[in-house]
């Protein structure tokens, strides 16, 4: 089942650092944005974590929740968030529900060879649960400041 742009995002629930389980029906009320990226503690990913953490005040001032997610463990994950000091909660999508339920699993090509991979992904969620708005194939520059702007817009609706 595809999500669809105004439709409602299905419930999921997943294992999440800080020792959380997040479950999206419990964000009811709150906008949400869930941040696809391949490969914790890589330097993409480093830049657009650092990203939405140093803007993490706005967010909240727009009613805005920001999630990461990725296929890496939790020890991965937990280690990622603490070196570069997130002030959000990464998801550990190991058996990758969450990447199958956003279609942000892609055959993509490194070094000549292809292999499946995470295609870096955003997704803002209204308060309503459902999807308002997504960025697919993402270039990090500038990005989280295009995603702030929507959150903004959209919360003031």
């Amino acid at each position: 089942m595809a999500i669809e742009l105004g439709k409602p995002v299905p419930d999921f629930s997943a294992t999440a650092t800080g020792d959380t389980t997040i479950t999206l029906s419990q964000l009811r009320g709150k906008q949400v944005v869930i941040y696809f990226y391949p490969k914790a503690s890589t330097p993409g990913c480093t830049t657009e974590g650092g990203d939405f953490r140093d803007r993490k005040a706005a967010f909240d001032a727009a009613n805005t929740v920001v999630i990461g997610v990725s296929r890496d463990g939790l020890r991965a994950q937990e280690n990622f968030k603490a070196k570069q000091d997130f002030n959000f909660e990464l998801i550990s999508d190991k058996d990758e529900a969450v990447c199958q339920l956003f279609d942000v699993i892609k055959l993509k090509k490194m070094y000549g060879k292809e292999h499946l991979g995470i295609e870096r992904s955003t997704f803002l969620i209204d308060r309503d649960g459902k999807l308002a708005r997504e960025w697919r194939g993402v270039k990090v520059p500038g990005h989280v400041e295009e995603v702030l702007a929507a959150a903004q817009e959209l919360n003031s609706q």
